[in-house]
């Protein structure tokens, strides 16, 4: 029981450092108007700013940290790189141009590559395979929990230095008002790197074993693990990428949506956003984990992976009209079920991977799963309605309209790919954990 207990607190902790990683991320999503004024730049350049800038190191630092998580301590490594974003972040706040503001959201994508694939690797050892889904769903509220603090702390934040487009700060001098948010958010998280290092390390459990011993995988070995679950992982990891492309394109976009076609004011949207995906996501997370674990108990396998299937249907019947609603009080009622539906595959689809391969390899498909997903939704979620809205509709307050034909295209893709997976998964799941005969 005390050792259950202990679990939950580490699940809690690094839920914690993740949501702080979301804060980091999704600011820059409120200051758009801003920076776009200061730096001169139009929506396609922000978007670069969002997306690829950080999801260029984000996504390829993210292999080597796995490796390295997958033999060394990996609770120190979460606090190293908890310590490295932060300071990034903060230094979002002296960027004089798009390109130094660019590197800036660099060095905070090498800083967040590493928290992922340690935690998933942490909590698989924490918890069983049937239970892991749940876990992961609870770790992934930090999504939802960093998200809704970026957007109502960072949006009553922005509206209150709205009046004050210059203020002076030390060693920086007098700069635009909205460099002071980074700091803001920047400089606290260093006090996250503690909280991770009040997690224990726990002892790795299923490991791959050469001659009855546990032993570290070559990358000829390594490679050859992952080849033989090459569906599966190319199914759950592409699957995902769709659906991301609809999240990250819902937070960096449908703020937008509120100011520009409903005319309310950044303060107002963050608030109300906030206030609405917060409980409908950590809602939709637990329901996600729930649905996978009593599934597996009943003889369903492929529980983790199914979740995937009501999601990308909920997407395609409540968020891709939300963004067409006339007032934007209809456009939030369909936003909360929608966002129930499109989070509740996020814990289930990372633990899928992790039940299928041995301990040494937890990390690194981990951190390969981001790497293929983030390249592609990192960069493609805040990009293709900036495309839509630049160059199809060509008018700022269309992008509503732009949002909702990115996610009627991700939302089918996320749809067909799922399906497809279920049946390699079923196969792979089975040669790790062979049924037992009595």
């Amino acid at each position: 029981m005390r050792n259950h207990r202990y679990a939950w607190y580490a699940t809690l902790a690094l839920m914690l450092c993740y949501a702080l990683s979301f804060v980091d991320r999704q600011i820059l999503g409120l200051l758009v108007p801003q920076i776009k004024a200061d730096l001169g730049i139009n929506d396609t350049g922000v978007s670069l700013l969002q997306g690829f800038s950080f999801a260029l190191f984000y996504a390829f630092m993210g292999l080597p940290l796995g490796r390295i998580a997958d033999s060394t301590n990996r609770r120190n490594l979460i606090a190293i790189c908890i310590m490295l974003w932060s300071l990034f972040t903060a230094a979002c706040a002296g960027a004089r141009s798009f390109a130094s503001l660019f590197f800036s959201r660099m060095g905070v994508g090498i800083g967040e590559a590493g928290l992922n694939p340690a935690a998933f690797s942490i909590l698989s050892d924490y918890f069983s395979k049937e239970r892991l889904g749940a876990a992961l769903s609870v770790f992934y509220m930090g999504n939802l929990l960093g998200s809704s603090l970026a957007l109502i702390v960072g949006g009553t934040a922005v509206q209150a230095l709205a009046g004050k487009p210059e203020i002076t700060l030390p060693f920086l001098g007098t700069v635009a008002s909205w460099r002071l948010t980074f700091l803001i958010i920047g400089l606290p998280g260093l006090l996250f790197a503690l909280l991770a290092l009040t997690v224990k390390e726990p002892p790795r459990k299923n490991m791959a074993l050469t001659s009855g011993v546990p032993t570290r995988l070559n990358l000829v070995e390594t490679f050859k693990e992952l080849g033989g679950r090459w569906k599966s992982v190319a199914g759950i990891s592409l699957g995902f990428v769709f659906q991301a492309i609809c999240n990250y394109g819902f937070t960096n976009w449908v703020p937008m949506y509120l100011v520009r076609a409903h005319g309310w004011s950044i303060g107002a949207t963050g608030r109300a956003l906030g206030l609405v995906i917060l409980p409908f996501g950590c809602f939709g997370l637990y329901c996600g984990g729930y649905l996978s674990e009593r599934w597996q108990r009943r003889g369903m396998i492929d529980g983790p992976v199914r979740v995937a299937i009501p999601g990308a249907i909920g997407i395609l019947l409540f968020l891709v009209p939300a963004m067409l609603m006339p007032t934007a009080g209809w456009a939030l009622a369909l936003i909360g079920p929608g966002f129930f539906f499109m989070v509740l595959p996020m814990g289930t689809s990372s633990a899928a991977l992790q039940v299928i391969v041995p301990n040494q390899l937890r990390a690194q498909v981990g951190a390969l799963y981001l790497f293929i997903l983030n390249l592609g939704a990192l960069t493609l979620g805040p990009l293709l309605p900036a495309l839509f809205t630049d160059y199809l509709f060509k008018e700022p307050a269309m992008v509503g309209r732009s949002i909702a034909l990115t996610m009627s295209i991700a939302g089918t893709f996320m749809l067909v790919v799922f399906r497809i997976t279920m049946r390699p998964y079923r196969d792979d799941y089975l040669k790790m954990h062979p049924p037992q005969i009595p």
